[in-house]
């Protein structure tokens, strides 16, 4: 039964999607233009040199559209299942989160869980299909390979956590939808998903150094393509798992806290 109601959680999201054909065709369409644009602004901008920012063109572009194809882990329309945080907090109906056998921190994460396995679907077969038509460059060896993907699952924890904050605010502030704009933009911004972090002024990457940001995407790309060496990664590896452990503690708090905010009226 438990495993029963798990699936259904975790496929919330992801029906939304599925039984809707057009949104699938549109999103496909989205991410082909996508991925088409970018590698071109980067073969563009790398026509006059071989190498800037210690990165070849080939480096860029590869980093560009992985960028791009990983924006697909955490870009579902959740509002079409009228099941998010900031809708049943509008609605009043966030009490049932707490009437359900499962406790609500689990069925987020659940939710949470089924997004990013459909996010990941779409992904990988973006990456097949690049990789095939040699858009993008394949890993440099299987460590790099296996490195870059224990730093992207430790990298969308991170994101995880922090998505959840966000939502969390809610409970304090009924809506979240300008902080929700806000951290869109912070975090494609810090994390390199408009450009790589190593192109901006010193005093930038310092600043994102101490923010989660960085640790979503940035650090698995760049170890991917080569820009962080496998002689660094476990440190990287290292501020990635620190930084799961500081915002789940936080997370859990807040849960605990928010709890005590939710009133049911009536029978």
């Amino acid at each position: 039964m438990a495993a029963l109601h798990a699936w259904r959680a975790a496929r919330v999201t992801p029906l939304g999607e599925l039984l809707a054909p057009p949104r699938i065709t549109a999103a496909l369409l989205r991410l082909t233009v996508q991925i088409v644009l970018v590698a071109s602004l980067w073969r563009g901008l790398y026509s006059q040199t071989g190498t800037t920012a210690g990165l070849t063109r080939d480096q860029a572009v590869t980093y560009a559209v992985l960028a791009v194809l990983a924006s697909r882990l955490r870009e579902l329309d959740q509002y079409a299942g009228r099941d998010t945080v900031l809708q049943h907090m509008h609605f009043g109906t966030i009490i049932y989160w707490y009437l359900r056998p499962l406790p609500p921190q689990r069925y987020y994460a659940l939710r949470a869980f089924g997004e990013q396995l459909y996010g990941l679907a779409w992904a990988l077969t973006g990456y097949v299909v690049c990789l095939a038509a040699g858009v993008v460059e394949p890993p440099r060896s299987a460590a790099v390979a296996g490195v870059f993907v224990l730093s992207m699952l430790l990298g969308q924890l991170v994101l995880y956590y922090v998505m959840l904050l966000i939502d969390q605010l809610c409970f304090w502030t009924l809506r979240n939808g300008a902080a929700m704009l806000i951290l869109i933009f912070a975090q494609n911004l810090l994390s390199g998903v408009y450009a790589p972090l190593w192109f901006f002024p010193d005093w930038f990457i310092t600043m994102s150094r101490f923010l989660p940001f960085q640790a979503t995407l940035s650090v698995p790309l760049s170890i991917y393509v080569g820009r962080i060496p496998l002689s660094d990664a476990g440190a990287q590896l290292a501020l990635q798992a620190a930084w799961v452990a500081v915002l789940s503690l936080f997370t859990r708090f807040l849960w605990r806290r928010a709890a005590r905010r939710v009133v049911s009226q009536g029978g």
